[in-house]
């Protein structure tokens, strides 16, 4: 397993590294002091696990998670108590708090490694270039909100310049969020099966639409559903084509 330890203090992360010396099954790939070399490594190293600090003098360990749109594992290591339901909200493995105790970071380690066989077995795969599946789930920071979203959930999906606005359905509450990427780099990862793009500023959840109707030169309006609300929207002539040859129509 490819580990990456992301801390500000070096006695933090030499402590890491000495705790871990003994498992043969974890390659420490790299540590970081700060969360833009901590992005830069992930890019570059894709790590399978982050030893992840939470508060840090450049931006903490939830900062970096806004800014991976499907991150590695998580084991947070921290001083502080007071996150860690935040932190199982946004989908951690465990939360360890300092001194970490050498049976505790084991335990979680290993529960990470069974999930990761089990979704090799099932041939998922960690490559951040591939396409996700309907039941990946992705971090979005909101302000002070933090939500970790099932790709499924997505309704509908607007650009708004350099960032996308995600209109997701969530424990039978209608959201929104905001996510740091353009929506050109979310339909290169979101599954071609269940999400089209309408225009230049619209992607939407194939299930979302509820009502097709052809206008005047070939194109389409579409009624999509989110949650108790309706929005109407044109769908340029190409996409609409697109979208009948999909649906057999």
């Amino acid at each position: 397993m490819k580990v990456l330890i992301i801390d500000d203090e070096s006695l933090a992360r030499d402590e890491l590294r000495y705790l871990l010396k003994d498992r043969h099954d974890i390659d420490i790939v790299g540590e970081a002091g700060d969360i833009d070399t901590a992005e830069k490594l992930i890019r570059e190293l894709e790590p399978d696990c982050l030893l992840l600090d939470i508060n840090m003098p450049k931006g903490g360990g939830f900062e970096l998670l806004e800014r991976l749109l499907s991150p590695p594992k998580l084991i947070f290591t921290t001083a502080y108590t007071e996150f860690a339901l935040k932190a199982f909200d946004v989908g951690a493995c465990d939360y360890l708090v300092k001194p970490i105790e050498q049976q505790r970071l084991n335990e979680a380690l290993d529960r990470i490694a069974s999930q990761l066989a089990a979704e090799q077995q099932q041939s998922q795969s960690n490559n951040a270039e591939k396409r996700l599946e309907p039941e990946d789930k992705i971090f979005v920071k909101d302000g002070d909100a933090c939500y970790l979203i099932r790709l499924g959930d997505i309704q509908f999906i607007e650009s708004i310049g350099n960032y996308s606005r995600l209109y997701f359905y969530q424990k039978g509450v209608q959201h929104k969020a905001m996510l740091k990427r353009s929506l050109k780099h979310l339909e290169s990862r979101l599954p071609e099966q269940d999400f089209i793009r309408i225009n230049r500023q619209v992607i939407c959840k194939i299930d979302a639409i509820e009502n097709i109707e052809t206008i005047e030169g070939g194109a389409i309006k579409l009624e999509l559903k989110l949650g108790k609300n309706k929005i109407e929207l044109e769908m340029s002539r190409r996409q609409a084509q697109e979208l009948k040859e999909r649906l057999s129509i």
